[in-house]
């Protein structure tokens, strides 16, 4: 086991079974960059605040950029990442590595990296989120002519235009993304928290900026601010960012989620309304005729698995007295499965929605059906002075009537029509059987 950033009160070495237990090299290796950053940023403080001289500081960052510029490999050898570019530092620049530890703890450290990590993955899956939204938009308008059935309960409701369908989704992934934005500007990004108590140096060797680092290390963020803690309890305590990523990344997988199940019901031979491109399908070792939509079925099923990255994090954080705790550490896995599964979601969806094609025929011969236009009836009736709850029970026992007989209400004579009101006259309701006059009659929606 490589030399810990611990271990001077103890005189025994750790129990490999808690080696082994206690390990996070193995996954947080993922915040190379961003604790590099975070180094970087508190050499300089160390600079402004004369624990390290001029050329010290040149040489350390110097050191830490390189590192940071290069591909990081976890050293299993190692319990953290922390411990590990500590130990790389001092392989190349000697003694003068074991002054960046002065005045930080990694209870300080890793809150630093971790809250960076959300921001950058953050600000990508926002970016992602645009770019569906924009994937979809272009779908909408190129079949705005297409009308379709609309469901509720899963069951023929009345007609809508396809592109107010999935324009049900761009506003569903707009609102998301905002969510998303809002969660990357409230991280608030601070250093000087120490262990738990603060640290010697004054608040303001704080305040830097951090943007020419990010460029450094091309992390592709920019508009950074370090402010010094306000209350360094809190700065080690607080994981709400982590559990406020976990839950916008949850809420974007419900509406990928749903969309994907859309789909999914759409391609079976029962609906046919759309056709999805081979590429973004996968078949059978069995049935050779097999296309199955396997990628929106991952869509599907992961929404599982990052509502249980959210709840299993709050869970975890739900009883842990002030301040920090190793338990802490146990974000990590959860924080970084929901961003890189969601961030594949978002890829995988925009290049599908690009070659979906819809079959136009097969979704006109669905609107045939009467019952679409039931609704309509109704507020024909309305319209000539009938009170709806009257106009509702009239078009329901006149569709009671058109199944039982196996007669089509357009069908009906003058003479039949009035069994249920002497205002329903054949050649003014079935205009009425139009799924065009139908979806323009809905006035509330604005096109």
């Amino acid at each position: 086991m490589a030399k810990k950033l611990w271990g001077g009160r103890f005189t025994k070495p750790t129990d490999p079974s808690v080696e082994e237990f206690t390990r996070s090299i193995h996954y947080d290796y993922k915040l190379a960059k961003y604790d590099i950053l975070g180094s970087v940023i508190h050499v300089e403080i160390l600079g402004k605040a004369g624990y390290l001289k001029p050329g010290e500081v040149y040489r350390v960052q110097t050191a830490l950029l390189k590192m940071g510029a290069g591909k990081f490999s976890p050293d299993l050898s190692y319990e953290d990442v922390h411990s590990q570019i500590q130990g790389m530092l001092e392989q190349k620049i000697g003694d003068l590595a074991l002054k960046l530890h002065t005045a930080r703890s990694r209870n300080d450290q890793v809150v630093f990296a971790t809250k960076v990590y959300c921001k950058d993955k953050l600000a990508q899956v926002a970016i992602l989120g645009e770019n569906l939204t924009n994937a979809l938009k272009s779908l909408a308008k190129a079949n705005s002519d297409i009308i379709m059935p609309g469901f509720t309960h899963m069951q023929h409701a009345q007609p809508v235009y396809l592109k107010d369908y999935l324009g049900a989704y761009v506003m569903m992934l707009e609102a998301g993304v905002d969510k998303v934005k809002i969660a990357a500007t409230d991280i608030k990004l601070t250093m000087g928290a120490g262990a738990v108590a603060g640290t010697p140096i004054k608040a303001k060797h704080y305040n830097v900026l951090m943007d020419k680092y990010a460029k450094k290390l091309k992390l592709g963020l920019t508009g950074l601010k370090l402010e010094p803690t306000k209350n360094s309890v809190y700065t080690v305590s607080d994981r709400g960012f982590v559990a406020e990523a976990l839950n916008v990344t949850a809420i974007i997988a419900a509406h990928l989620s749903r969309f994907a199940e859309d789909l999914i019901i759409w391609s079976t031979k029962e609906f046919d309304f759309i056709d999805i491109d081979e590429a973004f399908c996968t078949g059978s070792s069995l049935m050779p005729q097999k296309k199955n939509a396997d990628a929106l079925e991952m869509i599907r099923g992961c929404a599982g698995r990052l509502y249980g990255n959210r709840i299993g994090f709050l869970t975890i954080i739900k009883g842990l007295p002030l301040s920090y705790n190793r338990d802490m550490q146990l974000d990590k896995e959860p924080l970084f499965d929901s961003f890189e599964t969601i961030v594949k979601e978002l890829k995988v969806l925009k290049g599908l929605v690009k070659t979906l094609k819809f079959n136009k025929d097969k979704i006109e011969s669905q609107l045939d059906d009467e019952s679409l236009y039931a609704t309509d009836i109704v507020y024909h009736l309305v319209n000539k002075s009938v009170a709806f709850k009257t106009a509702h029970e009239i078009v329901g026992k006149l569709v009671r009537y058109s199944i039982d007989n196996g007669i089509e209400i357009k069908s009906m004579t003058d003479h039949e029509l009035s069994r249920f009101s002497d205002k329903l006259k054949n050649k003014e309701i079935i205009r009425l059987f139009d799924p065009k006059v139908s979806v323009e009659s809905k006035r509330s929606v604005k096109r």
